[in-house]
């Protein structure tokens, strides 16, 4: 079974490597890789600091960069 599932949310740790500052966003997960420890999903908050990205951005997530994880039970 696979550490994260679709739907599941991620909080992931964005360094900006300009300003030195961190900032932490979720991501909806859309499938993970246990063997190879990524995550692929969107972006699901809005950037403050890091105007780099952008709501619904597609994004590979290294597990080491996850801080918090929530899974949500469907009704």
């Amino acid at each position: 079974m696979s550490a994260y599932k679709t739907g599941d949310h991620v909080k992931v740790e964005f360094a900006d490597e300009r300003s030195g500052e961190s900032e932490w966003m979720w991501v909806e997960v859309k499938h993970s890789d246990d063997a190879k420890r990524l995550v692929f999903g969107r972006l699901d908050s809005q950037p403050v600091l890091n105007t780099d990205f952008k709501v619904g951005q597609e994004l590979a997530i290294s597990y080491d960069n996850i801080r918090d994880h929530r899974r949500f039970e469907q009704s």
